[in-house]
């Protein structure tokens, strides 16, 4: 009797110890299971966590490459994020350090909405400031080519001035002439009976011609080309110069004015053969020539 009791009671501890080792295989196998789950989501977690992260970066390296001058705010925090990423790939995962990841992934999410307004506002600042300096230049090559039209034009209208001030003649004569015993002068044909040569010329009216005194320059040449008392000489200002037999001085008005002046015979008498005077200004611009001859 004793003897079954005991069998009993060995057979309800034996039951009851297979009831607890169930009991925490299936609490074990709910534990692994359990955490399994959990590495899941951590390692999801951790992927949506550096996602985000890429995702910023990839915002700022977009930013960077539009931005026409290199911003140091953007690229310093590129790089931050850039190390926030290489940490989380790195860490091991946990709820703790995961959620202050996330919370710091707000955090620069903020802080790039204001660095990109930032660098909005400077593009637009610096387009506009483009933008008027371009117009700028326009003007001044604007400005640039109407001076130049005005130096064109000032310059045509100097020239056209210079052109239409210098003066000449009318009209232009050469006699040889015989000085009788009274002083009086007859025209002559003959070489051996003139004196002198009598040169005459009118000066033309000019109104833009400046008043004052002024001086022309006669050139004779004899029957061989040679000067008559040509022993003085004349250079202008662009370097051309003329030998000349004598200076005349008058005083101009603007008005009409009748000039006359004389060439002695050189010793001996005049040649017979062909003669040519001419008549210059003081640029040396040839303003007549008259040809004769003596017998």
């Amino acid at each position: 009797m004793t003897e079954t009791k005991n069998n009993n009671g060995l057979k309800v501890l034996t039951a009851l110890l297979g009831v607890v080792l169930l009991g925490t295989i299936i609490y074990t196998v709910s534990l692994y299971q359990d955490k399994k789950k959990t590495e899941v989501v951590l390692t999801k977690e951790k992927e949506l966590v550096v996602e985000d992260l890429n995702s910023l970066k990839s915002e700022y390296d977009k930013a960077i490459l539009e931005s026409n001058a290199t911003n140091e705010e953007l690229v310093s925090a590129r790089d931050n994020i850039a190390k926030y990423i290489d940490s989380v790939k790195t860490m091991k995962a946990d709820i703790g350090t995961l959620s202050r990841y996330r919370r710091q992934v707000g955090v620069l999410k903020a802080e790039r909405e204001q660095l990109l307004k930032q660098v909005d506002s400077l593009t637009r600042s610096n387009s506009m400031i483009a933008m008027q300096r371009d117009s700028t230049y326009v003007e001044l090559e604007k400005q640039t080519v109407f001076n130049d039209s005005l130096v064109v034009q000032n310059t045509n209208l100097a020239q056209v001035v210079e052109k239409g001030s210098a003066l000449n003649l009318s009209k232009f004569n050469v006699d040889a002439v015989k000085e009788r015993n009274s002083g009086k002068m007859v025209s002559t044909q003959r070489a051996k009976a003139t004196d002198k040569f009598k040169i005459c010329f009118t000066v033309a009216d000019n109104v833009i011609a400046q008043a004052g005194d002024r001086q022309f320059y006669l050139e004779v040449l004899d029957p061989q080309g040679n000067i008559l008392g040509g022993s003085n000489s004349k250079t202008n200002d662009n370097g051309a110069s003329i030998t000349y037999s004598k200076e005349t001085s008058f005083y101009f008005e603007n008005k009409s004015l009748d000039v006359c002046d004389y060439i002695n015979k050189p010793s001996g008498d005049f040649k017979d053969g062909n003669y040519m005077v001419n008549v210059y200004d003081d640029q040396l611009k040839l303003l007549g020539t008259s040809k004769f001859e003596l017998k």
